[in-house]
């Protein structure tokens, strides 16, 4: 059965060269802007200690922005596929209060989708590897190779840029689909057909199953839309385990998307500054990063924050695209601990952790 269709003709179908994204998707804020999120973090102080499953436009009340951030979802789907929001006085803030302003903005699309099985509603990318052995890809230093999350948008918030490198590296998947449609048509239609999946061991414990139920397409295409959800990550691991058939297409396949949507004809790199916020359509983009050299001390690292948003107007993905079922997630977030997502919570725990294994040796 031929999946593949025709090529397809969208705005986020575009090639990294042809695009400048400061020119098409960069917002400096206002000072009128900056003014607004500083009275509504103050408003949110003044509630007392607000963990965040409470932070909502109700106890981070904005009114600009507020708007701009309920219209975001729209710009992302209708154009191009990212957006970065810069200028917040990155010195006036800590990083918890950075964090509480991310969530608070993040709010205004939706609640945010538990990540894993810590049940955190916000994770660290942060390389912890010397904390933690078995540390997750971002969670590791150096680059990361071209994915997509598990969510409708993928939010960023750097709050500590490397030394050098560790750009946000982005290709449009469209892109790549229609690359594949030209040169090897046998590979997108096996993407099409779907590849196993497999969680990791921890999230997998958690979780109604660690191997997805049946293959998840990477590309699908209902009513003459397709949606692209690429877990090259959890693909991967279920190629590496042996306990699930991959065949050498599908080997091919997995390997050929990456490499296409990694290649200098298809990427776009944006360089992240201190408080930036980067925003990507989840459903049409993969993302990564370049390598980077990073600080030696944990408070000097290069550290972003992300969120995983669901937009409740979009057209719901296709089923069989859905890995992280609502019952996953509601088991995930029966784990997680009271604020243990601000940043200065999360990094007593990485100290106290790394004391404990010290200890212990």
């Amino acid at each position: 059965m031929n999946r593949v269709g025709k090529p397809i003709e969208s705005p986020a179908a575009w090639k990294g060269p042809e695009v400048d994204w400061t020119r098409e998707g960069l917002h400096v804020l206002t000072d009128a802007e900056i003014a607004e999120i500083d009275a509504a973090l103050a408003h949110l102080h003044s509630l007392g200690d607000i963990d965040f499953p409470d932070i909502s436009p109700e106890t981070f009340p904005l009114d600009m922005m507020g708007r701009f951030m309920r219209e975001l979802p729209a710009f992302l789907r209708n154009g191009r596929g990212f957006m970065m929001l810069r200028g917040l006085p990155r010195e006036r803030y800590s990083d918890d209060d950075m964090t509480r302003i991310y969530f608070g903005l993040g709010s205004y699309v939706s609640k945010p989708v538990t990540q894993s099985y810590l049940g955190d509603v916000l994770g660290h990318v942060v390389n912890v590897s010397d904390y933690e052995p078995k540390s997750r890809g971002y969670r590791k230093g150096g680059g990361q190779l071209m994915h997509t999350d598990s969510c409708d948008i993928i939010g960023l918030m750097c709050l500590r840029t490397a030394i050098s490198g560790g750009e946000s590296r982005i290709s449009s998947a469209l892109a790549v689909h229609n690359e594949l449609l030209r040169t090897r048509p046998d590979l997108l239609e096996a993407l099409h057909e779907g590849l196993w999946c497999k969680r990791t061991d921890e999230d997998g414990r958690r979780a109604t199953r660690t191997f997805s139920e049946h293959k998840v397409p990477f590309f699908t295409d209902s009513a003459g839309e397709v949606t692209c959800y690429l877990p090259t990550g959890y693909a991967r691991l279920a190629e590496k385990s042996g306990q699930v058939p991959f065949s050498e297409l599908e080997s091919e396949a997995l390997y050929t998307v990456r490499k296409i949507a990694a290649s200098p004809e298809f990427f776009l790199d944006m360089g992240f500054r201190d408080g930036d916020i980067q925003f990507l359509n989840n459903r049409v983009l993969v993302h990564g990063r370049t390598d980077y050299v990073d600080a030696e001390a944990l408070h000097e690292r290069r550290h972003l924050l992300r969120l995983w948003l669901t937009v409740s107007d979009w057209p719901a993905m296709p089923d069989a695209q859905v890995f992280h079922k609502p019952e996953d997630l509601r088991m995930w977030a029966q784990y997680r601990r009271p604020f243990a997502e601000l940043p200065s919570t999360h990094d007593r725990l990485l100290l106290e952790a790394g004391q404990v294994a010290q200890m212990v040796e």
